[in-house]
């Protein structure tokens, strides 16, 4: 019998998978040399900017050219805070589709610029944290070359971490570079030890206290929604408390963080702007949720659609308080720079030009559209499967912890937080899943006295090993966080040798 036909048929589509394949291998490379490309040219644009309106700097200070490096460096790390650290506002949303991955990058380049420009604030730390005294640097001159190896520093080590797929924070990143610069520059002495042991507590704190307020949240929908009889009766009753405990949360959450550089009302403001979203957010969300589950079946997944619009609106918010905040990140070192290259002085504080300001908008916004659907989808999607009911509970998750943390002095990584709130919920389903085979086990055995003993202990040991969080992530985005810090002062203070070097 002649097979040639058929192994001629098996040839050719082994062929036309492995040209399918380089077709998209192509196709990908040629998407990241065109994002690529876009960002050159905004550094290029940055770069001509601050040409033209920095030259005339030198007759008073020979300081052009860092102001003009500073600002090629801060539009740099503009561009890597969007590609790594926006995920984690918007991918829980984008991992659970309550939006799509398009829809979600527009809405958070819109926040997170938005947040950067109307509440960035007008005045900035010049250096992150104050854990070094800018008093201690000898001279302008080593002042501004050390932050220049410091932001240049913690840009580099956020590009490679978007690269291997590990969300870092990239407060921890600034401060890395900050303390290795200013160590090589003035000395062990010159740090902030007790702040440092803060931030290095935060490490475990944010993603510990994060995880358990997800899990905790996600219980207790599981236990008072999920495990009902009827699903839809439930929802009824607490999907409206529990949206409106998010409205109350986020109304806090951007007193507290996303304004806090332009309006800071006393506690018990912040505490009665708490309770009138709750109850406001209650009376407009009830009716709402009411007629939403009239058409629902008593399902799951059917019941997890009724949280996708407080998922669209918390990555909305979640950025603009992130855009709020971090925008410092970029915009503090380069506003400082500046500052000491036009005054020849060191100020602790620093005005931000607006046109500083627009540098880390929309270099955030532009890094996140170019290259933030890479970590988008590391945190939605590849950690733990995550549906809108677990999305939201890491929502909620992120601003209560912040809340706390605020509330008692303690400094947190929103990254951290976030990140920790997408582990906890995927351990807790693990557990759970471990848990109702092992009982579902334990029945099965009890009603049939006859089966295999070996058998039923195959199928546990089964049960045990389902993995339900990449334990692959876990320890590349763990060992990343703990590295950030050490990693980042390290290059800073090898960069800041070689710009000494050869200033």
């Amino acid at each position: 019998m002649d097979d040639s036909g058929p192994r001629k048929k098996t040839t050719l589509d082994k062929d036309l998978k492995r040209i399918g394949l380089l077709e998209a291998a192509v196709q990908e490379t040629g998407q990241q040399i065109v994002k690529l490309g876009f960002g050159v040219v905004f550094l290029v644009a940055i770069s001509i900017a601050a040409f033209i309106a920095f030259y005339d700097l030198s007759p008073r200070t020979n300081y052009s050219f860092y102001v003009v490096a500073a600002c090629i460096i801060g539009g740099y790390m503009a561009l890597n805070i969007g590609a790594n650290d926006v995920a984690n506002n918007v991918g829980p949303a984008v991992g659970s589709k309550a939006l799509t991955l398009v829809g979600a990058l527009a809405i958070a380049a819109i926040f997170e610029a938005a947040g950067a420009i109307l509440a960035g604030g007008d005045v900035v730390s010049t250096i992150k944290k104050g854990i070094i005294d800018p008093a201690l640097f000898p001279d302008t001159g080593t002042f501004i070359r050390a932050m220049l190896a410091a932001l240049l520093a913690a840009a580099l080590w956020l590009n490679l971490a978007t690269y291997l797929g590990a969300p870092v924070s990239t407060t921890h990143a600034i401060v890395g570079g900050v303390m290795g610069a200013g160590i090589t520059a003035t000395g062990m002495a010159a740090v902030n030890w007790g702040t440092m042991s803060k931030i290095a507590a935060s490490w475990v704190i944010s993603p510990v206290l994060g995880g358990l307020i997800a899990a905790g949240f996600l219980a207790f929908i599981k236990f008072f929604i999920y495990y009902n009889d009827d699903m839809i009766v439930a929802a009824r009753r607490w999907v409206p408390v529990l949206v409106s405990i998010m409205a109350s949360v986020f109304a806090v959450y951007l007193v507290m963080k996303g304004l806090k550089k332009i309006w800071k009302p006393d506690a018990w403001m912040i505490a009665a702007i708490g309770a009138g979203a709750f109850v406001v957010g209650h009376a407009l969300v009830k009716p709402v949720v009411v007629k939403a589950s009239a058409t629902l079946e008593n399902r799951r997944k059917a019941v997890s659609t009724l949280f996708t619009i407080p998922l669209i609106f918390s990555a909305a918010l979640l950025s603009f308080a992130h855009g709020a905040n971090d925008v410092a990140n970029a915009v503090g070192p380069l506003a400082a720079i500046v500052d000491a290259a036009a005054t020849g002085g060191i100020s602790k504080e620093v005005g931000v030009p607006l046109w500083v300001m627009l540098v880390g908008a929309f270099g955030i916004a532009a890094g996140l559209v170019l290259f933030g659907p890479k970590l988008i989808r590391t945190v939605g999607q590849q950690i733990t499967k995550l549906d809108r009911a677990r999305a939201f509970c890491v929502a909620l998750s992120a601003a209560i912890t912040v809340i706390i943390a605020s509330a008692l002095g303690l400094p947190v990584s929103s990254t951290h937080i976030a990140v920790g709130g997408v582990f906890g919920v995927g351990f807790l389903r693990e557990y759970l899943s471990y848990r109702r085979r092992r009982l579902r086990e334990e029945e099965v055995n009890n009603a049939i006295k006859t089966a295999s003993p070996a058998k039923l202990e195959k199928r546990m040991e089964k049960a045990r090993a389902r993995k339900l969080v990449r334990r692959k992530h876990l320890t590349t985005i763990v060992a990343a966080w703990l590295v950030t810090v050490p990693l980042a002062a390290l290059l800073a203070a090898l960069l800041f040798f070689l710009f000494q070097l050869f200033a």
